[in-house]
């Protein structure tokens, strides 16, 4: 069976709860539920955010429960450098905080009482970004792997390509012929996985992104 996003439900209402799971578990998705903020970090692994596979994930998050709150789970998780989207459910009173919340990289917030079609919209552009930002950090892994693999002397002759220098001033830059500059350049070519001096360019500016 194929692995589905995942929505992490944290809400110290069990209604709410079983709520949401069932409304949940009727779509694409893999549901946990948590009755506690406490619970939820504990079952989060540091970093993520998130356990098991790596799909697209986000977080349903009452912001007022007892013990931890919703706002400070959601610090908690920007502490341990976890990106997954975070959906705060809010009543009236809490959208202050909730657009707080906002600002420090929270996703978004839903009012109660809300609509199925409403949270459902929100969720998926939710995992949507998740996504984005998965395939993103996967490009700029890839790409900082590549560089890893040029020697110190390709790293040199790299750094002074990409500053726009010709093959003779980083001839002379580096006291070398100009066809040891071309057959380093080749090699950089070669192992960034580059067609063109403008992809060059643009993957050392992912990688730096």
């Amino acid at each position: 069976m194929n692995a589905k996003p995942v929505i992490h439900v944290v809400d110290d209402d069990e209604a709410m709860r079983d709520s949401l799971a069932w409304l949940l578990d009727g779509e694409r998705y893999a549901v946990h539920t948590y009755a506690s903020g406490e619970d939820f970090l504990a079952r989060q692994p540091a970093g993520t955010g998130q356990a098991g596979p790596v799909m697209p994930a986000c977080v349903i998050l009452d912001i007022r429960m007892p013990g931890i709150s919703g706002v400070e789970v959601h610090e908690q998780l920007t502490r341990r450098g976890a990106a997954t989207p975070v959906i705060f459910v809010t009543g009236h009173g809490d959208v202050p905080m909730a657009v707080e919340a906002i600002k420090r990289g929270a996703f978004d917030f839903i009012e109660k009482p809300f609509s199925e079609t409403k949270l459902m919209a929100i969720i998926e552009r939710a995992l949507e970004e998740d996504a984005r930002k998965a395939g993103a950090s996967s490009t700029q892994s890839g790409i900082a792997q590549r560089l890893a693999k040029l020697s110190p002397r390709e790293k040199e002759v790299l750094d002074l390509v990409i500053a726009g220098k010709m093959n003779k001033t980083i001839a002379d830059a580096m006291n070398i012929s100009i066809k040891t500059v071309e057959a380093h350049r080749a090699k950089v070519m070669d192992k960034m996985g580059a067609r063109s001096l403008a992809e060059l360019v643009q993957l050392v500016m992912q990688a730096k992104a």
